[in-house]
């Protein structure tokens, strides 16, 4: 009958064999990948001889001095109110149902189209000709659409 085991020992291995063994884990990984590090290499060599990496080099020494320039720009008051104008409008944004956002840009782009086709045609408009073009139903909704958003326009403005 055979001797129960009691007890398992775990080889531990010296710092030299843990060493040799990451060698040759990391030699047969460059092994597997040696097109992709001789394109890492080319665009390194690369960026070197077009002097990036001297620029970083002497941004990363000036680190401190870039950071105290960057936030006195960040913090002049043009800066921060484009950031509130971006804000602002990124709220305002987020609140418009994109559908109707889709159908308005679709609208401009086509009216602009339309407009480009008669720009050079040298025609004058006539007040009764004005008149006359509110007849047309396209015209007159894309009026009334104005109109409408001048109206709320004004309500929100009048809102102090």
């Amino acid at each position: 009958m055979a001797i129960p085991i009691t007890s398992i020992k775990k080889k531990e291995l010296s710092p030299e064999e843990i060493k040799q063994q990451k060698l040759a884990e990391l030699q047969a990984l460059i092994a597997e990948q040696d097109q992709a590090l001789n394109k890492i290499l080319e665009i390194t060599g690369e960026l070197d001889d077009a002097g990036i990496f001297d620029a970083l080099k002497a941004m990363v020494k000036a680190k401190e001095s870039l950071a105290k320039i960057a936030v006195d720009q960040a913090s002049r008051e043009p800066v921060t109110n484009i950031i509130n104008h971006v804000l602002k409008a990124s709220g305002v944004m987020s609140s418009i149902d994109p559908a109707v956002t889709e159908k308005l840009a679709i609208g401009i782009k086509k009216g602009l189209d339309e407009a480009e086709l008669y720009r050079g045609n040298g025609e004058k408009v006539g007040v009764y000709q004005f008149m006359m073009a509110l007849n047309d139903p396209d015209i007159n909704r894309a009026a009334k659409f104005g109109l409408d958003f001048l109206k709320g326009m004004g309500k929100e403005l009048g809102k102090e």
